[in-house]
């Protein structure tokens, strides 16, 4: 828990924010140990925290013929060897109660999936491991559940809890990106993060050769959303990374590209540092008098 609230604390005091960044899915040890080299490359040059991300098992993929992970075990294995290697926490998501004392023993950020994010069971088991919990909202929920979610993880005795927008179901295939949940999420009384990648995908809206579906993606649009986010004052940003996104084996249409992480974080980081966003504005409701 002690090392855990240095992390937490380093990451609240982070100016003008964090980075939680990664592929979607580890794919293998070498792939998964070069894009955290590249990654903590340009953050360390911009001066921003950064910690790894990357799942071992997509457990909630559309379909059942989707590539899921290496699995806990391995993927376990591997992001310690990225940790050991390159010095850098990682963060990784969990879907069921047990798998979360495994997983705290590697990760010092334990994720909670958005379409799990008022599973109580779930909460609390990740919580009892003492590591931050990053709790993505639901997309078919409003910002003020979070509050009821970031609680439990307290109640259970853990004060490290930050809380992550990652967009909203407007109507079928699609999710829009609400910057209002920026504000109101606030309520929950932790850091804020946006997700600004999984915020443009578009739920199994991509018809797949063969039969099936797959969920698509509006990459063009991530850095309208990023630019958003960070005017809005968010603590960190979530994003996917991939060096290849036309071949990723998961959510290729919303990861992205490699090649221009630092150009779109060196614009995020300038306007970060010109908004106010973090600071609320005080608006004077008396009488205008000339």
């Amino acid at each position: 828990m002690e090392s855990s609230m240095a992390l937490f604390n380093h990451l609240k005091a982070a100016e003008p924010f964090f980075l939680l960044a990664g592929p979607n899915v580890i794919e293998s040890e070498q792939h998964a140990l070069k894009m955290a080299g590249h990654i903590k490359s340009v953050a360390t040059k911009l001066g921003l925290p950064l910690v790894f991300k990357s799942s071992f098992d997509k457990a909630n993929r559309t379909s059942s013929k989707s590539f899921r992970g290496p699995g806990m075990e391995e993927g376990l294995k591997i992001l310690e060897k990225v940790k050991m290697t390159h010095g850098l926490p990682v963060i990784t998501d969990v879907h069921e109660s047990w798998q979360c004392e495994a997983v705290g023993r590697v990760a010092d950020i334990i994720q909670i999936p958005a379409f799990l994010c008022r599973q109580t069971d779930l909460l609390v088991a990740a919580a009892k491991t003492g590591k931050i919990i990053n709790i993505k909202k639901g997309q078919m929920c409003a910002a003020s559940v979070m509050e009821n979610s970031a609680e439990k993880i307290r109640l259970a005795g853990n004060p490290n809890v930050m809380v992550c927008e990652r967009g909203t179901m407007h109507g079928y295939n699609d999710l829009v990106f609400d910057p209002r949940n920026l504000e109101w999420l606030r309520e929950a009384n932790c850091p804020v993060v946006a997700d600004i990648t999984h915020s443009l995908q578009q739920p199994a809206g991509r018809k797949l050769e063969g039969g099936g579906v797959a969920s698509g993606g509006l990459r063009e649009l991530i850095p309208c959303i990023a630019r958003t986010a960070v005017a809005a004052g968010v603590d960190g940003i979530f994003m996917e990374v991939h060096d290849d996104p036309l071949n990723a084996p998961v959510d290729g249409p919303t990861q992205w590209p490699l090649r221009h992480l630092e150009e779109l974080l060196e614009e995020l980081i300038a306007i970060a540092r010109v908004s106010n966003g973090k600071k609320p504005f005080k608006i004077d409701l008396t009488p205008y008098k000339e």
